[in-house]
């Protein structure tokens, strides 16, 4: 309930600011105009986006929004964004796009608009070794680090209502970190960001299978058909170039074919 609330607000808010004249102009316009253009990127695990050792944002989706700023022959001001902030900041126009590991769906489709998929993924989840968690049912009465306003909490409310939600609006370092601890019990996120820190943390174990496999797409605020196409159409090039799949297996390795888009 207290989601539907926030979409309702959010689509509302989305019609006020798409009808008010600061926002009457597409903002690829205004994009161009500016020189520069703001993409809000989550800078949150390990591959799709986080600050390397010198502290600068770094990943696949950092690569991406450079690549849209460089097509643009505009500078990218990269702000670190998550949960529903993804969503509510397009719609006021703190960023231009969201490249921040958006979910396509229905209910996000009503607040703003998408782009074609850019990635696809899916939630998985991880736990603590040693206990040969075979099914999510399994998981009732546990401590889950769930992001807030995430797919991943939709999913478990509504199919393990009975466990224990321990909120984070960084799955990395804060929802790592509280698995490193032992503080929760398991995880769930992406694939794209799970099967990477299965890898890297022996102790944790994945629960078999990927749930709820979706599109990505570049997040961009409704009442702008001339930023969507022109983002479409340099999707639809990174894809049929190869930059995406060089893209991928950078970040996640040779051995490991991308979704097909």
């Amino acid at each position: 309930m207290r989601k539907l609330r926030l979409l309702l607000f959010l689509f509302m808010l989305s019609l006020w600011f798409a009808t008010s004249d600061s926002f009457a102009q597409d903002r690829l316009e205004l994009i161009k105009e500016r020189g520069i253009i703001k993409i809000g990127v989550s800078l949150g695990a390990v591959p799709i986006g986080f600050r390397d050792n010198r502290n600068k944002p770094a990943g696949y989706s950092v690569e991406l929004a450079h690549a849209v700023a460089n097509k643009l022959g505009v500078r990218a001001k990269l702000i670190d964004v998550h949960g529903d902030a993804r969503i509510s900041m397009l719609i006021s126009g703190q960023i231009d796009l969201a490249i921040a590991n958006l979910t396509i769906t229905e209910s996000r489709a009503e607040a703003i608009d998408f782009s074609i998929p850019y990635l696809k993924t899916g939630l998985r989840i991880i736990v603590q070794g040693g206990h040969d968690i075979q099914d999510v049912k399994q998981l009732a009465g546990k401590s889950i680090v769930v992001g807030r306003g995430s797919s991943g909490e939709i999913y478990i409310r509504e199919n393990v209502p009975d466990a224990k939600l321990v909120y984070t609006d960084r799955f990395a370092p804060n929802g790592l970190l509280l698995l490193k601890q032992g503080r929760v019990f398991a995880a769930i996120e992406d694939n794209t960001i799970i099967d990477y820190l299965a890898l890297s943390e022996p102790y944790l174990e994945l629960v078999p299978g990927i749930i709820s496999s979706g599109p990505i797409g570049i997040g961009i605020a409704k009442g702008n058909p001339a930023l969507r196409s022109w983002v479409n159409t340099h999707i639809n090039e990174y894809i049929k170039s190869g930059a995406y799949e060089a893209s991928f297996k950078k970040w996640w390795g040779t051995s490991i074919e991308p979704p097909v888009l």
